[in-house]
């Protein structure tokens, strides 16, 4: 916001031309992989199982996480379309501000932003209580009586870590994400795979049913995740959660759009199959850990460690610690990612005078990249991370971030006449009533995040 002479308050005016000031070094497959490595269904899908399967058993996974993958590729197919219209750094908040006006604009843009940098921060302690609570139990102590200051000084290590890597340049960090997309698909795949052929080795059977199985798991039951309630119907809404909050981050696709080669083509392309790849592979091997589990019910009053105590059930501990390794790893390159997105709409929302210090946070450094953005993203994602408790970090993230998808999504239906004539990627007569079913969803998921 900036101060008018009479001391009020306006929004940032609208957009600059195309100042082009960031090296082109992601192509097709670079700028999915950007997308792909901050979804990271390694990373949400892990962290976050416990949020679907203790609400209402394996019908959360069968059921819930295809609508959730349904409901996600919806806004990402609209999404595409503005991003191939307006193929610019900023994602929502460019596009916000293009089909409506400047205030929708930076309305949007700080919702992204609050929801990239909470995401990061909750990425980055997921990461380090995993990879914590692993070596505490391999040296035989209580993952419990870990100090607090252990946490945090790993979280603010790997997140400045993060940081340096992304301020040497888009070409060092493109080959990470790169690597890291790669590693997620792998590393699930692997899992799946394990997951499969471990029960079927002891003579287990699986029984498909599990996947379409209501259970009420609310209360004691699920390890108190979720408080106790009789509605199935309401609880399933609240295990939906689990693919709304893994299946965000696909505008990093479009945060990146200076940096990427013929942005008009492959921002679109980079968004949509992202969507599509990660949703894919997520559902499939969530299916498989609840087919896996010799005992649901078990597991489930397990709560928030429900996964992992899944995975000791069924995993030799060679074969788990060598998935550890694997995940450790796509954890860290999804909060690369995401730190990347988050710094570029920083330096985009800076470049249209749009935050606080905006002449500093637009500055460009010597190997290419927004280095005071990205230092000041680090900086504040750092903080979130310690002074705010994981679960309220998690929660709000993913709700802010759908916030910000749907804006430019309900200004361009309702002012079309605003659009571009000439598009490189278009639904046609579609994106109507998909952007209409994207809005309707998205004030859905806002209603039960706040429960």
């Amino acid at each position: 916001m900036r101060l008018t002479p009479e001391g009020t308050t306006s929004p940032p005016p609208a957009p600059a031309p195309d100042q082009q000031k960031l090296d082109r070094v992601l192509g097709r497959f670079g700028n999915f992989a950007i997308a792909l490595s901050t979804i990271c269904v390694v990373a949400g899908g892990i962290t976050s199982f416990h949020v679907g399967y203790c609400s209402v058993g394996g019908a959360a996974i069968g059921i819930g996480w295809p609508l959730g993958c349904l409901f996600a590729l919806t806004v990402a197919l609209t999404m595409a379309e503005v991003a191939s219209a307006f193929p610019r750094a900023g994602g929502p908040y460019l596009w916000a501000a293009k089909l409506g006006d400047p205030g929708w604009g930076w309305v949007a843009g700080c919702f992204n932003l609050a929801g990239l940098v909470t995401a990061l921060a909750a990425v980055n302690v997921g990461l380090c209580q995993f990879v914590l609570t692993g070596m505490s139990r391999v040296r035989g102590n209580n993952p419990a009586s870990l100090p607090d200051a252990v946490l945090d000084t790993a979280v603010v290590l790997v997140t400045l870590s993060q940081a340096l890597i992304n301020h040497l340049g888009m070409r060092l960090t493109s080959w990470l994400t790169n690597a890291g997309g790669v590693l997620i698909v792998a590393v699930s795949l692997t899992l799946t795979g394990a997951l499969i052929i471990c029960p079927l080795l002891d003579g287990a059977t699986p029984d498909l049913s599990r996947l379409v199985t209501f259970t009420n798991y609310s209360g004691e039951a699920g390890g108190n995740v979720w408080p106790a309630s009789q509605s199935l119907a309401w609880l399933f809404a609240l295990g939906l959660l689990l693919p709304a909050y893994s299946l965000t981050g696909f505008d990093a696709s479009a945060q990146v759009a200076e940096e990427t080669d013929k942005p008009e083509k492959n921002v679109p392309r980079g968004i949509v199959r992202a969507v599509l790849v990660s949703g894919a592979v997520g559902w499939v091997m969530l299916s498989a850990v609840v087919l896996a589990v010799p005992n649901p019910g078990a597991i489930a009053a397990k709560g928030d460690g429900s996964f992992v105590w899944a995975l000791r059930a069924v995993l030799p501990s060679w074969l788990r610690t060598t998935l550890y390794v694997g995940i450790d790893a796509a954890q860290y390159v999804c909060g690369l990612a995401t730190l990347t997105a988050a710094s570029r709409l920083t330096w985009a929302l800076a470049r249209d005078n749009g935050l606080p210090f905006s002449r500093a946070l637009s500055r460009v450094g010597s190997h290419h990249t927004p280095s005071v953005a990205i230092w000041s993203v680090c900086a504040v994602a750092a903080l979130f991370a310690v002074c705010l408790p994981y679960t309220a970090v998690a929660a709000v993230c993913a709700t802010f971030l759908y916030i910000a998808y749907i804006v430019p999504t309900m200004c361009g239906l309702l002012r079309p006449g605003r659009w571009p004539r000439v598009r490189a990627w278009q639904l046609g007569r579609w994106y109507r009533p998909l952007a209409a079913v994207a809005v309707l969803a998205g004030l859905f998921l806002i209603v039960i995040s706040c429960d």
